[in-house]
């Protein structure tokens, strides 16, 4: 087969219209073998014919998309060097753009004999096992798209799964389930844009691995956080199992969530991958050049360094590893119109030597890229490592996961001791975390629940994981200490208990519409999807998570779709600036009050008791709009009534200007206010049902 020098650069393979590039970074590599696949999984392998900066390379005429491909490397065994060089084992294109296949088990896969993992190196060949690389078509008609470009501060986020939240979809045909043409089909259009979502934040996507271990006890890696390929979309997620037609699917997809004004950010494992530890597997990495791509132990460089606690962590400090991260997230972007990305551990990127650095090099590139620079960055601010937990500490164009939101809250509604101060910060954008950065509310993206956790019904149904189908005796997943059952564990048909139940989760849901930051909902929360009580689902692809869309709750989708859209049209719960408790507008008016039950304000005092559970809120009308003559139009005054006590409470409405009314346009003990609801005047008493939350709005 005829081969040309080519170019060094772009790394992968790089179709031209005529034929393929191939580049692949190895400095270790004494030689490196292009291996070509036909539909027949025949062989033929072609040493690439130059190397240029450790980039080794070769030029294909007539290599079309859709061909199959996979590098061997020659060069070192030496495991307590780190060099684990081994030419019997297929390795993936790190730059692949697509895959083909599906990985098979064998003993073959691994650089070692499984008698001897400590002996010389296995010459069993990998490659009737292994998935393949593919080359792609990248030419797509983008000349219709325009991303929604939504301002941080009126996201809303959708954490969603492609395929558990559209298997189990009534209305979408059978063969589209599960794949990215069923998210973009006008089923899932309607059902987004009705909710009033901004954004679809899409749980792993990059081309993953199902664990050996799982794939032994027939289970699999439901949420995908194993990543072997940084470029390919995951090809079980496409509805067309052709070479390559999961690239042009995904787009597709992109171009259709933008035309109904809905972005698209990604759930990217960027601090390990699919290969594991000293043990793992050879796929990719580990073959090519396992010191530079890999965080090696100092003292012996046959182990892996941890953070992850999956086995490894990628060696951000190599230069060639930040150019792949960095050339990955460009792709997405300019390739495949993503809209922003949320790290999975991404304190597990910031560590230089030991310690997380919050201005370590790969920060430095993103805050420098002007493409990579302008989406939506969002953290995950912990990883498993020694000072780890990192909650705001990253940089200033940066989101992140509140962790601390989604912990506060929860103690606040389940009648913690000394939590209303804790409940405030977190209720007003958690100034105390991001203000002294120079970041604004919307660094905070909140949450109540996540993939990684209790779903909102079972939250407020067990006290206890069930995580016992995940076969390791409920030893998996947190202990998850800030549920709260609402008194009995589990199913019931118990009247209380169930409107207990149904009224906690509104309060839920209120609190994180109304609060200052981003607002996440986790898919299926809006319809009580239960994973009865498995809090860890990561191996349950089946119907214990993929959303139930036969048994929705239709009341808590319609409350939820109101809160979205009431936050949407009044400013002051989503805010650009904190609150600073002084007049604005001219008027006077502070732009936050808080208020103890009697209508009385909070004093210092106030908050430190620690049996306290209720409170208030006043919130100033924030700009609504400017009129034609270009004055401004103020939005109405809020109240918002906390009672988070197991008892009913009678709440005074504070007398800040006498003569004022106030209607209720929320109340968590009801699905909906009638339109004969009583309104409320100035120092005038409520009540409030135990564990509950009221909205007034001022009216003239």
């Amino acid at each position: 087969m005829q081969v040309f020098p080519g170019a060094h650069y772009p790394l992968g393979a790089t179709f031209d219209g005529a034929g393929t590039n191939f580049a692949v970074f190895s400095e270790v590599a004494e030689k490196v073998d292009l291996c070509l696949f036909d539909d027949d999984g025949n062989e033929t392998c072609v040493p690439l014919p130059e190397c240029t900066a450790y980039v080794w390379h070769g030029y294909l005429p007539e290599v079309l998309p859709g061909q199959r491909y996979g590098y061997r490397v020659h060069g070192p065994w030496d495991a307590k060097q780190g060099h684990r060089c081994n030419p019997a084992k297929l390795l993936l294109d790190p730059y692949a753009k697509a895959t083909a296949g599906d990985l098979q088990w064998d003993e073959a896969l691994f650089a070692y004999r499984f008698g001897d993992p400590d002996g010389p190196p296995s010459d069993a060949d990998s490659a009737p096992f292994m998935l393949k690389s593919v080359v792609i078509n990248p030419f797509f008609d983008w000349s219709r798209d325009r991303s929604p470009g939504h301002t941080l501060h009126e996201s809303v986020i959708y954490e969603a799964h492609v395929k558990g939240l559209t298997k189990l979809h009534p209305e979408l045909p059978e063969e589209l389930r599960g794949t990215y043409a069923a998210l973009a089909h006008p089923v899932m259009l309607d059902y987004f844009k009705d909710l009033g979502i901004t954004a679809v934040e899409l749980m792993p996507v990059h081309e993953f691995v199902h664990d050996k271990h799982l794939v032994e006890q027939g289970r699999r890696n439901y949420w995908g956080y194993n990543s072997i390929c940084y470029f390919a979309p995951h090809h079980e997620y496409a509805s067309n199992s052709g070479p390559g037609h999961q690239v042009q699917e995904f787009k597709a997809m992109v171009q259709r969530l933008h035309e109904a004004d809905i972005e698209v950010i990604l759930d990217v494992v960027y601090n390990h991958t699919a290969e594991g530890n000293h043990l793992g597997p050879m796929l990719s990495f580990k073959g090519l050049d396992n010191t530079a791509y890999y965080r090696l132990m100092p003292d012996d460089h046959r182990y892996y360094m941890d953070y992850t606690g999956t086995g490894n962590t990628l060696n951000v400090r190599h230069p060639q590893v930040l150019q792949l991260i960095m050339d990955s997230l460009r792709y997405w972007v300019t390739e495949m119109h993503v809209d922003g990305f949320r790290f999975d551990l991404a304190a597990a990127l910031a560590r230089e030597l030991h310690d997380v650095d919050r201005l370590s090099a790969f920060f430095d590139i993103i805050h420098q890229d002007p493409i990579v620079g302008q989406v939506k960055l969002i953290a995950e601010p912990w990883d498993i490592g020694e000072g780890g937990y990192q909650v705001g500490n990253f940089p200033p164009q940066w989101s992140e996961w509140n962790g601390r939101y989604r912990d506060d809250v929860r103690d606040y509604w389940r009648g913690c001791d000394q939590t209303l101060g804790e409940f405030a910060n977190r209720f007003t954008g958690s100034s105390d975390l991001y203000e002294r950065t120079g970041r604004r509310p919307h660094a905070s993206v909140n949450f109540v629940t996540a993939h990684d956790g209790f779903t909102l019904r079972d939250l407020v149904s067990y006290n206890e994981k069930h995580n016992e189908a995940n076969g390791e005796d409920n030893r998996d997943g947190h202990n998850d200490n800030r549920s709260w059952n609402c008194g009995v564990e589990g199913p019931t048909d118990d009247p209380h208990v169930l409107a207990l139940r149904h009224r906690q989760s509104r309060n839920f849901l209120a609190t994180l519409f109304l609060s200052q930051g981003i607002p996440m909902l986790l898919h299926g929360d809006e319809i009580g999807r239960t994973q009865q009580g498995n809090n860890n689902a990561y191996c349950q692809d089946n119907e214990l998570s993929w959303v139930d869309w036969a048994n929705a709750d239709e009341e808590l989708l319609e409350f939820t779709r109101k809160l979205i859209h009431f936050r949407r049209e009044h400013p002051v719960f989503r805010r650009w600036k904190w609150f600073h408790g002084r007049p604005i507008h001219g008027t006077g008016v502070t732009d936050i009050a808080w208020y103890k039950p009697d209508g009385k304000e909070m004093k210092k005092a106030d908050w430190q008791h620690g049996y306290a559970k209720s409170l208030q809120v006043f919130l100033a009308g924030d700009l609504r709009s400017i009129d034609q003559r270009g004055q401004p139009i103020i939005d109405s005054d809020f109240l918002v009534l906390f009672n988070a006590h197991y008892e009913p409470m009678v709440f005074t409405i504070p007398s800040r200007k006498p003569g004022r009314t106030w209607k209720k346009v929320f109340d968590t003990q009801v699905v909906a206010i009638p339109d004969s609801a009583p309104v409320y005047q100035e120092s005038e008493q409520i009540s409030l049902e135990s564990r509950s939350l009221v909205v007034l709005q001022h009216v003239e």
